[in-house]
This record gives C-alpha cells, structure tokens and sequence, in this order.
C-alpha cells in the first residue's frame, strides 16, 4: 500500500481590514503616547515659569479660560458683586494643617462667566463662610479638576477656568495656602506610558485572535 502523502502546510490566513484597521489604531496610539512625551517637556517649562510667578507685580484676573503660564500664580485681585454660590474641596491652609477650602462662585457683572475665588479654609464641609462678596486680593491658579481621566490623557479636556485664591481670610476661617508650581502634577509621562500600554495590549489580543482564528479544527 501506497504511503498517504503528507498534508499540505497550513498557511496563516490574515484578513486585510481588520489588520489596518488595528495598525492604524496602534500608530494612533503610539502617536498620542509621543504626544503626550511632548507635552511633559512643554509643561515642566510652564511650571519653572509659574514657579517665579508670586513674587511679580500684579495683573488683571483673567476672565477666560486658560491660564497661561504667564498668568498662573501672578498676585492679582477681582470685585466680587454677590456669592451665587458654594463648592467645597480638601484643602490646605497656609498654616499647613488640612481641611476644607471653600470656592466662592461669584457674579462679577451682568453677564459674563463670573469668577472662582477660594476664600479660606475651614475644619468643616458645612461651615457657613462670613463672605458675601466685596473686593478680595490673591493669586491666580485654576478651578480643582474634576475632568475626566481619558479626556485629559486625549488632549480633549475642557480647560480649567481661573480662580483666585484669597491671600486672607474672613473671620473663624483660615488662609488657603499660596499656590505653588510643586502642587501643580505634570502627568503626561504617565499618560504616555498608557498609551504606549493600551497600543501594546492591541496588538497582543489581536495576535491571539489570528491565532485562534487559523487553529486546525477539531475532526
């Protein structure tokens, strides 16, 4: 009896869409994780900027959004018409204890977007700041963030809206503490290193798909 001539090699079939459809979307990736190594450098220079900021004289308080590097931490000041109302975060207070700092939603005409002013820290949430509103002194920094973690780390975040943080504070309340550029994080090594990451899972589970696809089929 003739041998049975030996099968035929099985050969790796690779769908041509989804292959370009999953390598774009990894050079997407890869391209955003270069982008955000980019923006790192770009941002350690603004925080040296805004590090000299406190100590030059004062300017106008910005009524948009963003704050450049060239205004964040300027000492500046704003006429508060009325408090509209409150927000509460953690906070510090110059003296270095923690707590809870109190945002001042503020009208400051008309029309117009009005202004955030940090009055003060309290050991409370519910405290009941002695604030209503009036001319108050400070630095300029931006609102707390509340964006969410894949806007920021796509570049699509809205931006922060200035706020002042009040250099004193009303009566059974503590100063906030000074900004500064070392409260400020610089995150963009880590957001790279996710898109570097979630380009590398792609490509692992896209390499156990094909395998899986091309396994010989059971008899």
């Amino acid at each position: 009896m003739d041998p049975l001539p030996d099968p035929a090699p099985r050969t790796t079939r690779i769908p041509l869409i989804p292959t370009i459809i999953v390598a774009l979307a990894v050079l997407v990736m890869i391209g955003l994780g270069i982008w955000q190594i980019d923006r790192r450098v770009e941002k350690a220079a603004a925080l040296n900027l805004a590090a000299s900021n406190p100590g030059k004289p004062p300017v106008a308080f910005p009524a948009m959004p963003p704050v450049g590097p060239d205004l964040l931490f300027r000492p500046s000041s704003l006429h508060c018409l009325r408090v509209v109302g409150w927000q509460v975060e953690a906070g510090r207070a110059a003296d270095g204890s923690t707590g809870y700092r109190h945002i001042a939603q503020c009208a400051t005409g008309a029309e117009g977007p009005g202004a955030l002013v940090a009055v003060g820290v309290t050991q409370r949430p519910d405290a009941k700041p002695d604030w209503t509103g009036g001319q108050i002194a400070g630095w300029i920094s931006e609102e707390p963030d509340h964006r969410a973690l894949i806007s920021r780390i796509g570049g699509k975040a809205t931006p922060l809206r200035p706020m002042l943080i009040a250099r004193t504070a009303p009566t059974g309340m503590k100063a906030s503490a000074p900004p500064s550029a070392a409260d400020v994080p610089n995150n963009h090594l880590a957001y790279a290193v996710q898109w570097f990451f979630f380009a590398a899972i792609a490509i692992v589970i896209y390499i156990l798909a094909l395998r899986r696809r091309n396994a010989p089929k059971a008899p």
